[in-house]
């Protein structure tokens, strides 16, 4: 599956229900360029187990606002509309699937 960019009005339902990664992120931002690759591996490695999304904190300041994301990249992981696990910066791909790996347990 491919990652699901969010917006506002879609991001409540996207993290709603089982495992969802999000990626906050920006165009400008060299480590989130970096973690762009990761984040595509980790959407077709979890392909019908858990979504992997993105937000792009330039057009969706106000979710940003809303977790409280002052630094990028922060990856959120949900499980069923709950906050699990919250990332900031630039993090090896294998700290991402042990926290995935361990919700989807």
């Amino acid at each position: 599956m491919a990652v699901l960019h969010l917006t506002e009005g879609a991001f409540d339902k996207a993290v709603s229900q089982g495992v969802t990664l999000v990626d906050f992120w920006a165009d400008w931002c060299g480590p989130c360029k970096m973690l762009g690759p990761v984040i595509d591996g980790l959407a077709k490695r979890y392909d019908g187990q858990a979504r992997i999304c993105k937000v792009d904190v330039t057009a969706e300041g106000a979710l940003a606002s809303r977790f409280g994301i002052m630094n990028i990249p922060a990856v959120l992981i949900f499980q069923d509309g709950e906050l699990r696990e919250q990332m900031i910066g630039l993090q090896p791909e294998d700290a991402y699937t042990a926290k995935l790996d361990a919700l989807l347990d």
